[in-house]
C-alpha cells in the first residue's frame, strides 16, 4: 500500500506498466517514503562506475539524509519515479524544480532539473528512454515546460537517452560536463520516436511468447486426456524445437520422464530456463503458478485455465489480480480462457494450443478472440476440399481469450515486420482501445493487407473482455476501419476467401476483370457479380465444355497479356467425358497445371478459379502447399487412476473434451484410440522439413462466384487505398482562422461553465495518461454519431457563443432571429431583409421539414403574418413552435456536418445530406480527426446519396469544394481544441456557389483523456 505525501496525495493515476526494449515489462510508480529500504537496497547493486556517472564522484553509499529526500516527494515540485519488476527497483528518476538561476522554486518556475540511476543489470533495455517519458508527461502535468540536465561526457548512454527523445533540445559544455535543455512540448518526432520504440517493444514481448526456446506445460495429467496433457502432446509431435518440460505437483517423485518429455513436481525443479509456461490448472491455482513462474525467470504465460471474468464480477477480480501479479514479474499473458498459439516457423515449430494438428505452414497471420473460431479458421485453412481451396496455412496462429493482457494491438505490432507474415486476419469481438487499434492497423495495411470480422456486433461485448465504452455504432467503426486501410467482411468464410487470395496472389491494378471459361451460365454468373461488387468485368470470355487444358492455358494466357484487364476469373465445369467416367483426376491435374503455367508468366495479374464439382481441382491446384505428413508420437496409454487427472489438478472446463473432439473432426485429425500400429509407434516428432513453398504464388479456387469476386473486390479496394495512401493527403492552412483568439474564447466560456467541471479527468490527474480501459461497456446501436457526444456531456453553448466560436474558424452562420409574435417577426424580416424563411426551432419540430415547419421565401410583411399564422395554428401556438426568422440562403441541396469526441475512437467528423437520406437510411460518411484534403473529398463523394451534389438527373452541380473547405475547417477546429467536444452544423445548404450554415450547435467539456499522445503503457486494470 503505498502512503500518501505530506503536500499532495499520491498520485496512482501516474502508475503504469511499460514493455521494455527486449520485450520484458516494468512497472512504474511514483516513490513514496515507505521505499527507503528498497532504494538502499537497489543502490546497492549499483556499480561504482554507474555511481560516479549519477553523482560525478564516488559515492559508495546513501546517507540517510539522501535516503530522506529521494523518497519524500510532494509530487508537485519535486517527483521521483521509480522502475520496478517484482516490487524491486531497477532504475529511479526525479525532477526538481528550479528557477532561472537553478535553485529550488515553486510554480509558477517552469524548469526543472532531471536525473536517473539505472540498475547495471538493466541497462540496454530501455529503461531511462522509458522512465523519461513518464516523468516529462508527470512534469507537463505540475506546469514544468523545460528539463535540464547535467551529464558527464563519458556518460554517453545518458546523454543518448536525451538527444534520442525527439523533443527540441539544447546543448552546451561547461565545466567540464554536458548541460542539456530539453523543452517538454511533444513534437511530431518525439511521437514518431515513441511509437517506433513502443512498436519494438511490443513487437518483442510477443516474439517472446511466439518463439521460446523452452517450454513447460504446467497441469499436465499421468493419464491420457485432458488439457495439459493434451497441449503436452500437440507441442511434443507438432516437432516443438526446443526444450520442453511436463510440470504437476502431484507427480511422484520417482517420475522424471512422460512420453519422453522431462517431468518435474515444479518449475525449481528445472534445470536452466523457461521461456514460456502454459498453464492448465484450476482458476484458483494459478496465482500460486505465477508466482513459481516468476521466481523461475519464465518470460511468458499462456493461461488456457477458465473461470475468470467471463463468469461476472468475481472472475473479473480475479483476472485483474492475474494480470496484475504477472506483470509485476515483467511477464506477458495470453488470456486466459485462451484456445493457444501456434508458430509454424520450421526453426520453432511451437503448438502451444489446443489444435490437435500443427497447421501447415503458410504466410497467414491468424488472430481470434474465440478459441471455437480459432478451430473453424485453422480448420478452413488447412482443409482442402469442400470449400475453397487450402492454397496456403498459417505463419502464427493466437487465440487470445479473454484478452486481459495480450491483445490484437500487441500481434500487429508483432505482424507488422514479421517476415514470414505477408497477410493478417483478425476475428474480433471486441476492440480494447480503437484509436491506437486505428493507428496501427493503417501503419500495417500500407505494409500487408489486413483482414478483420467482426463478431457480436449487435450483441455487445461478450463476458470477460475489457473494452473502453464507444457511443460509436458498428456501422461508422467499420468506416474507420476502412479509412485505415483495413479489409472490412462480415463473415468468417469471407475472412479465409480474402485472405488464400491476398497470401498468394499479386494486388490488381484496377478493377477491369477478364472473364473465360467452359460455362457461359457459370461466366454470365460471375459477371452479375462483378458488377454487384463495383467491378468493371469484361464480356465472358466462353470456351464450351469441350474445351481442353491447352485451350484453358492459350486463353489465359491471352487475357493476361490484355492491357485492358486487371485480374482474371476462370470458371470452370467437368467436361462431358469426365463426368461420365474415369480420367477426371488426371484431367484436372492437367488443367491445374495449364492455368499455373499461365499465370506464371503474368506475375503482375491476380488469378482466380470457379469450379464446380470440381474437387480434383481445386486438390491439384493446391498440391504444392502439401507438406509431409506430421505423424503423432505413440505410446502405449498409461491405465489412468480413478480421480487422478483432478488430484492433478489439471484444468478441465466443462465441454473441453466434446472442443477436443470438435477440433479434431474439423481438422481432419485421425481419432487418438490410445494404440497404434507398431509402424507408427515413435519415442519424438516424425516431422521431416520440406523445402519452403510458402512463397509459390498458388491460384485459389472457389465454389461460387460470389465469393471470389466478393474476395476480389476486396483485394481491388485495397489495392487502391494502398495507392492513395502512399501520396498522403493535406491539412491545409487557413489565414483567417483565430486559433488563438479562440483558445482564449474557449477558456472563458469553459471557466464560466460550471456543468463543464466533472466532464474531463478527475482533479489531480494528467489528461495524457489513461487509467485503462472500462469493463464490460459496449456500442450504442444507432447509424451514426448523431448523439455521440451524449447529451450528459459538456455545456452546450447558446447560438451567440456557438457563432463567435465558429466565426474564429472561418464559419459564418446565418443569423436566425427568435419571434414569439406575429409583429416580432416582421420587425426581424425588416432587419433582416425580404426575402426571409420562418421556421421553427422546437426540439421536436427541428429539422423536420417533411412536418411542415418551415416557410420559405416570404417576401412581404402580409406572408411573413399569413405564415406565422399558419405555423401557430399547425403546432399549437407560438410557445410549441418557438419561431425563428433567418434570412433566404441560396436554392441548394441541405447537408449535415457532424464532429464527437468519442471516447474509445477519438475525435470523429462525419458528413451526409440533411433528413431522410442521414436519420433514416443511415448514409453517412465517416473520417478520423484531423481531415487532409484527400479525406474531405471523399467524405463527399462516398456517401450514397453524393450524385445529388454533382447534377443528378441534369440539375446544376453544388459548390463541393467549399463544402470540402467546410468540412477542413470543422475537422481543424476540434483538433486544434480538444475542449470542443462536439459540432453540429445543420442544415448546410450547398449551392452552385458557395455553401450556407443556417443552424448550429457546439459543445464543450474539458478534455478528455489522450492515452495515444501519453508515455508508453499498458492498460491497467
Amino acid at each position: 500500500m503505498q502512503s500518501p505525501s505530506d503536500r499532495h496525495e499520491y498520485p496512482a493515476h501516474w502508475e503504469a506498466d511499460v514493455v521494455l526494449r527486449d520485450g520484458g515489462i516494468t512497472h512504474v510508480r511514483p516513490i513514496t517514503e515507505d521505499d527507503a529500504e528498497r532504494l538502499v537496497s537497489f543502490y546497492e547493486q549499483v556499480s561504482d562506475e554507474s555511481k560516479y556517472l549519477r553523482f560525478f564522484s564516488p559515492y559508495p553509499r546513501l546517507s540517510a539524509k539522501d535516503v530522506h529526500r529521494f523518497t519524500h516527494h510532494d509530487y508537485v515540485d519535486r517527483v521521483g519515479l521509480a522502475a520496478t519488476v517484482g516490487g524491486e527497483f531497477i532504475a529511479t528518476v526525479r525532477y526538481d524544480r528550479v528557477d532561472a538561476t537553478g535553485m529550488p522554486a515553486s510554480s509558477p518556475a517552469d524548469e526543472a532539473e532531471v536525473a536517473f540511476l539505472v540498475q547495471d543489470a538493466h541497462h540496454g533495455r530501455g529503461v531511462a528512454s522509458a522512465l523519461l517519458e513518464h516523468i516529462a508527461a508527470v512534469a507537463r502535468e505540475r506546469g514544468v515546460r523545460r528539463f535540464t540536465a547535467e551529464v558527464l561526457p563519458a556518460n554517453t548512454k545518458m546523454i543518448k537517452v536525451f538527444t534520442d527523445a525527439g523533443y527540441a533540445q539544447k546543448r552546451s559544455f561547461e565545466d567540464g560536463v554536458v548541460r542539456l535543455h530539453l523543452d517538454l512540448e511533444p513534437t511530431d518526432r518525439s511521437l514518431a520516436v515513441q511509437q517506433a520504440r513502443e512498436q519494438r517493444a511490443e513487437a518483442r514481448s510477443v516474439r517472446r511468447l511466439l518463439a521460446p526456446g523452452s517450454v513447460a506445460v504446467v497441469g499436465v495429467s499421468r493419464g491420457r486426456g485432458g488439457v495439459g496433457r493434451s497441449v503436452l502432446e500437440h507441442l511434443r509431435d507438432g516437432g516443438f524445437t526446443g526444450a520442453l518440460h511436463a510440470v504437476n505437483p502431484s507427480f511422484p517423485e520417482d517420475l522424471t520422464e512422460l512420453d519422453g518429455v522431462p517431468a518435474r513436481r515444479s518449475l525449481a525443479g528445472i534445470d536452466g530456463p523457461v521461456d514460456l509456461a502454459v498453464v492448465a490448472v484450476p482458476a484458483d491455482r494459478v496465482p500460486e503458478v505465477v508466482d513459481e513462474c516468476g521466481a523461475h525467470g519464465v518470460q511468458g504465460l499462456v493461461v488456457l485455465s477458465a473461470g475468470y471474468a467471463e463468469l461476472g464480477p468475481e472472475g473479473r477480480e480475479r483476472q485483474r489480480q492475474l494480470v496484475r501479479r504477472a506483470r509485476a514479474f515483467g511477464m506477458r499473458v495470453i488470456g486466459p480462457n485462451a484456445f493457444g498459439v501456434v508458430n509454424t516457423a520450421a526453426d520453432v515449430r511451437l503448438n502451444a494450443s489446443l489444435a490437435p494438428e500443427m497447421p501447415r505452414a503458410g504466410r497467414i497471420g491468424l488472430f481470434t478472440q474465440s478459441g471455437a473460431i480459432g478451430v473453424a479458421l485453422l480448420s478452413r485453412l488447412h482443409r482442402r476440399d469442400g470449400g475453397v481451396t487450402g492454397v496456403t496455412g498459417v505463419s502464427t496462429f493466437v487465440s487470445a481469450g479473454n484478452r486481459a493482457d495480450v491483445s490484437g494491438n500487441d500481434v500487429l505490432q508483432y505482424w507488422y515486420d514479421d517476415p514470414e507474415t505477408d497477410v493478417a486476419l483478425m476475428y474480433l469481438e471486441s476492440i480494447g482501445n480503437p484509436r491506437k487499434f486505428n493507428r496501427l492497423a493503417r501503419r500495417t495495411a500500407a505494409a500487408k493487407p489486413l483482414v478483420v470480422v467482426q463478431g457480436a456486433r449487435h450483441s455487445g461485448v461478450p463476458q470477460g473482455h475489457a473494452v473502453r465504452a464507444t457511443r460509436l455504432s458498428h456501422d461508422t467503426v467499420s468506416a474507420l476501419l476502412r479509412q485505415a486501410g483495413v479489409i472490412r467482411v462480415d463473415t468468417i468464410t469471407e475472412l479465409v476467401d480474402a485472405g488464400l487470395l491476398l497470401a498468394r496472389q499479386p494486388l490488381p491494378a484496377g478493377p477491369r476483370v477478364a472473364i473465360l471459361g467452359n460455362s457461359e451460365s457459370l461466366g454470365l454468373l460471375t459477371y452479375d457479380a462483378c458488377l454487384a461488387e463495383g467491378l468493371e468485368p469484361l464480356p465472358p470470355l466462353d470456351l464450351t465444355t469441350a474445351a481442353t487444358p491447352d485451350d484453358f492455358h492459350r486463353a489465359l494466357s491471352r487475357a493476361l497479356a490484355d492491357p485492358g484487364s486487371d485480374a482474371v476469373v476462370v470458371t470452370a465445369i467437368p467436361r462431358i467425358d469426365e463426368a461420365a467416367g474415369d480420367g477426371g483426376t488426371a484431367a484436372d491435374a492437367a488443367l491445374a497445371e495449364a492455368l499455373r503455367t499461365a499465370g506464371a508468366d503474368a506475375p503482375d495479374k491476380p488469378v482466380l478459379v470457379v469450379h464446380v464439382e470440381l474437387g480434383g481441382l481445386a486438390e491439384a491446384l493446391s498440391a504444392a502447399a502439401v507438406t509431409a505428413p506430421q505423424a503423432r508420437a505413440a505410446a502405449e496409454a498409461r491405465p489412468e487412476d480413478a480421480g487422478e487427472a483432478a488430484a492433478s489438478g489439471e484444468a478441465a472446463p466443462a465441454g473441453d473434451s466434446a472442443l477436443r473432439q470438435d477440433a479434431r473432426q474439423q481438422s481432419g485429425a485421425p481419432q487418438s484410440s490410445g494404440q497404434q500400429s507398431t509402424d507408427q509407434q515413435s519415442t519424438g516428432p516424425q516431422y521431416t522439413p520440406q523445402p519452403d513453398e510458402t512463397r509459390l504464388r498458388l491460384i485459389p479456387a472457389y465454389p461460387a462466384a460470389e465469393r471470389a469476386v466478393r474476395a476480389l473486390a476486396e483485394a481491388v479496394r485495397y489495392a487502391g487505398w494502398r495507392r492513395d495512401a502512399a501520396e498522403a493527403g493535406r491539412v491545409p492552412e487557413f489565414e483567417d482562422i483565430d486559433e488563438k483568439e479562440a483558445a482564449s474564447f474557449i477558456d472563458m466560456l469553459l471557466a464560466d461553465a460550471p456543468g463543464a467541471a466533472g466532464t474531463g479527468p478527475a482533479a489531480g490527474t494528467r489528461p495524457t495518461v489513461g487509467t485503462g480501459p472500462a469493463v464490460g461497456a459496449g456500442s450504442a446501436a444507432g447509424t451514426g454519431p448523431a448523439a455521440e457526444a451524449g447529451p450528459d456531456v459538456g455545456v452546450e453553448l447558446g447560438p451567440e457563443e456557438t457563432h463567435a466560436l465558429l466565426r474564429r474558424y472561418g464559419v459564418p452562420v446565418r443569423r436566425a432571429v427568435p419571434a414569439g409574435t406575429a409583429d416580432e417577426a416582421v420587425a426581424a424580416a425588416r432587419r433582416i431583409g425580404f426575402p426571409v424563411a420562418l421556421k421553427t426551432t422546437a426540439p421536436h419540430l427541428r429539422h423536420r421539414a417533411d412536418l411542415g415547419g418551415v416557410r420559405l421565401d416570404l417576401a412581404d410583411e402580409e406572408q411573413v403574418r399569413r405564415a406565422f399564422a399558419e405555423l401557430a395554428e399547425l403546432f399549437g401556438g407560438a410557445e410549441q413552435v418557438r419561431p425563428v426568422v433567418q434570412q433566404m440562403a441560396p436554392r441548394g441541396v441541405d447537408t449535415l456536418v457532424r464532429a464527437v469526441i468519442d471516447p474509445a475512437a477519438g475525435p470523429v467528423l462525419s458528413f451526409g445530406l440533411a433528413g431522410a437520406p442521414s436519420q433514416l437510411l443511415g448514409d453517412l460518411s465517416h473520417r478520423l480527426i484531423p481531415v487532409a484534403d484527400r479525406d474531405a473529398a471523399a467524405m463527399i463523394r462516398s456517401v450514397r446519396t453524393a450524385p445529388l451534389l454533382f447534377g443528378w438527373r441534369g440539375a446544376a452541380p453544388v459548390d463541393t469544394d467549399a463544402l470540402e473547405r467546410l468540412l477542413l475547417r470543422v475537422s481543424r477546429l476540434v483538433d486544434d481544441h480538444p475542449e470542443v467536444v462536439a459540432v453540429t452544423l445543420e442544415p448546410v445548404v450547398v449551392a452552385p456557389r458557395g455553401v450556407s450554415v443556417l443552424g448550429a450547435s457546439v459543445r464543450l467539456a474539458h478534455p478528455p483523456a489522450r492515452d495515444d499522445q501519453g508515455p508508453r503503457t499498458l492498460p491497467q486494470y
